[in-house]
């Protein structure tokens, strides 16, 4: 069965990119999109949820950027 939208979709695709005085106890860096090219600072690990969270609610219905 062929599926319309594929299992890992390329706008839902991005690097995490830590700084160096990042810890397990204290996240800091930035999140890049890597079909979009967004970027987002981020300064706690609750706060890269909530960047993913609102990327995936932007990010509409456009599969034709996935294939």
């Amino acid at each position: 069965m062929m599926r319309d939208e594929p299992k890992y979709p390329a706008r839902r695709t991005y690097v995490v990119k830590f700084r160096n005085d990042a810890t397990l106890d204290a996240l800091c860096g930035r999140l890049e999109n890597l079909v979009t090219c967004k970027q987002s600072e981020f300064a706690s690990e609750r706060e890269l949820f909530d960047v993913i969270a609102r990327d995936f609610g932007s990010s509409g219905d456009d599969a034709a950027s996935d294939s």
